[in-house]
């Protein structure tokens, strides 16, 4: 079955654009709207482009918008974070025919409480059943899973979908996972409230990511992090561990591991010296 393509709560790409996101991530244009296509984009978009949260870290321009995510990471060798990751997906699913909502969500909901909610965009894809897309969290699910309560277990990580208060379902993270939960309901989109909240993540001092810098990569059996000066390679069976020693070796890491050009690494590097001097002291 297909659908008219969804643009109620965002917008879909053009033509070119929608053939220049394909080849950035790989992929031909699926012959049908079914779960093996949207599994087989879902995985490659992750594979292809890296979760990162610099303009926030940097206090570099940033727009939610899925056009301005376009420019930024099919344009440019650039990542993006939830607003961008999940945006752009949902921009291109849209463009392919596929029935896409947009879900205002709450990152530590249950620790934040009704604060959360709007400081994360996630998807909805209705098949022959409604499906969570996410492509927005950094060390999560490599596929779309259906939204139903229940276990989940991919790549030998642990997930769940559980109900939470007032109505609301919670995907828990796997228990190394940098988000611990997400809380989101089926049919509930609030772009104003996600505006405000990339405002705040994007410029407040107490934001988690305009002090502390977050780089995160899939790979086929987990993950990479970057999280200031310490990277990291994670998989269901363990976790390796090193340092970056200086300015060069970050850039060489931004270049070689994550697959971005970043400007100014320099001033990066100078930024992470200075947080952890400060967590030192």
């Amino acid at each position: 079955m297909t659908h008219a393509p969804s643009n109620e709560n965002g917008m879909t790409l053009s033509a070119d654009q929608l053939d220049a996101y394909l080849a950035r991530i790989g992929v031909e244009r699926p012959t049908s709207l079914d779960i093996h296509s949207l599994t087989r984009l879902h995985r490659a978009h992750l594979m292809a482009f890296t979760w990162e949260a610099l303009d926030a870290f940097m206090g570099w321009p940033s727009a939610i918008s899925p056009a301005s995510a376009f420019t930024k990471m099919v344009n440019g060798k650039r990542g993006g974070w939830c607003f961008e990751m999940n945006g752009l997906f949902g921009a291109a699913l849209a463009a392919l025919g596929f029935r896409v909502t947009r879900l205002c969500g709450g990152v530590n909901r249950e620790a934040l409480g009704d604060l959360a909610i709007g400081n994360h965009l996630t998807l909805r894809v209705d098949l022959d059943r409604p499906y969570l897309a996410e492509v927005g969290v950094a060390d999560a699910i490599v596929e779309p899973v259906p939204l139903v309560i229940g276990s989940i277990r991919q790549r030998g990580f642990d997930f769940s979908i559980t109900p939470a208060a007032g109505g609301w379902l919670r995907f828990n993270n796997h228990e190394r996972g940098i988000a611990k939960s997400i809380d989101f309901r089926p049919n509930h989109s609030d772009e104003a409230a996600m505006a405000a909240a990339h405002g705040w993540l994007m410029q407040d001092p107490g934001s988690p990511f305009t002090n502390a810098l977050a780089v995160f990569r899939h790979e086929a059996d987990g993950y990479i992090s970057l999280q200031n000066n310490v990277l990291r390679h994670v998989t269901a069976n363990g976790v390796c561990e090193q340092r970056i020693t200086g300015a060069e070796h970050l850039a060489e890491t931004l270049e070689t591991v994550f697959d971005l050009e970043v400007p100014q690494s320099r001033r990066v590097w100078d930024k992470v010296q200075a947080i952890v001097r400060d967590k030192a002291a």
